[in-house]
């Protein structure tokens, strides 16, 4: 047994030795000399580090939201009949062109066809009034008219000619001139906007509701809106007309490009993230309401030092790399750090341009106290 205990005694002793051995080559590496630290010719540890020289570079910052393609209100138009009727016949073919005014289909309604007489009947009865008033008119010219009868007159043409301007407002709201329409006639239903016909759902003799909603919509999509969200602590890097790029699945290997359109003045407290609206050229209609896209949001670029992501060692709250001071000899300094992305960092104070630091292989010295 006391053999057994010597043997193990020695065996200790012996791993003891190797692991100080193995700390004394490892700190043999380097030296230490006050905040100096100095790698001795020969030592491993310089075919271990890269050394970069620190300079001003143009950075632009980038935030990534995900957005999803609307089009934009103004050119975007939902067509639903104003009366529920018959359609006689449909003007327009899914993908035509349309301008303002054009016409798309026609619908036969009784609701029309008495907001037609209503028009017509108080076109007419303006009429008589005119020709009452002008009757009064002679007599009075004359001598045998009373002005009494003449002011009646007078006051009916006037309460007469609201009716009909009334009637024709009511006609107007549909793109009729009053003037220029035949009593019976169908309704004409006219495009409101310059676009393309992307959805139509009319067929010829369908019964339409005037509360069935649209039977057709015509968009102009060579423009469209892309609306994502930014978080509320991201919103200092976000400006009206700052430029994005973005990506949309259906094409991975194109990159478009648009600008921050409007910013809401309202931050959503449930998701503590403002709505954000980029709007984009989409001249050959790649881009389609509903498609979800990748942006990437690009402020303009500034001039700022950033150092490699492996040259920066942290310590409690502070960050710090090694700076060159002379051959082989190396300073451990202080600096603040600003944004990263997954290889550099920006430095905001500590490093001045022309200085070298260890760019690669820092962590070596880190034992270095």
């Amino acid at each position: 047994m006391k053999m057994y205990m010597l043997a193990c005694c020695a065996i200790l002793t012996a791993a003891s030795c190797n692991r100080a051995e193995s700390v004394k080559e490892e700190t043999a590496q380097f030296e230490l000399r006050g905040d100096t630290i100095l790698i001795p010719e020969g030592s491993p540890l310089k075919a271990r580090i890269r050394t970069y020289t620190v300079e001003d570079k143009p950075y632009r910052l980038q935030l990534l939201t995900a957005g999803v393609v609307k089009a934009i209100p103004n050119n975007y138009a939902e067509i639903a009949p104003p009366f529920s009727g018959r359609v006689v016949k449909s003007y327009m073919s899914l993908g035509e062109t349309v301008s303002p005014g054009a016409p798309l289909f026609s619908i036969s309604s009784p609701d029309f066809f008495a907001a037609q007489k209503a028009w017509f009947q108080a076109k007419q009865l303006w009429q008589q009034a005119v020709t009452a008033q002008q009757r009064q008119r002679d007599l009075m010219q004359h001598g045998v008219g009373a002005g009494r009868d003449l002011e009646e007159a007078t006051t009916n043409v006037a309460v007469q000619l609201k009716e009909m301007e009334n009637a024709a407002a009511a006609l107007k709201v549909f793109n009729i001139n009053p003037q220029q329409q035949v009593l019976g006639e169908p309704l004409i239903i006219r495009s409101p906007i310059h676009g393309e016909v992307i959805e139509n759902k009319l067929v010829n003799g369908q019964f339409l509701k005037a509360d069935g909603g649209s039977v057709a919509i015509v968009a102009q999509l060579s423009q469209v809106w892309i609306a994502g969200q930014v978080k509320e602590k991201d919103l200092r890097f976000i400006n009206e007309g700052d430029e994005v790029k973005m990506e949309v699945p259906a094409m991975p290997d194109t990159v478009l490009k648009g600008k921050v359109f409007h910013v809401s003045r309202i931050v959503n407290e449930d998701t503590r993230a403002v709505d954000v609206l980029m709007i984009c050229d989409n001249p050959a209609h790649c881009l389609k309401p509903g498609m979800y896209a990748n942006v990437k949001f690009m402020d303009p670029p500034v001039s700022v030092i950033t150092v490699p992501a492996k040259a920066l060692l942290q310590e409690s709250n502070s960050g710090y790399v090694f700076v060159q001071t002379g051959a082989n000899t190396y300073v451990r300094r202080k600096v603040e750090t600003g944004d990263t992305d997954s290889s550099t960092i920006i430095i905001k104070s500590g490093l001045k341009p022309g200085e070298k630091i260890i760019g690669e292989g820092a962590f070596y010295l880190s034992a270095a106290k």
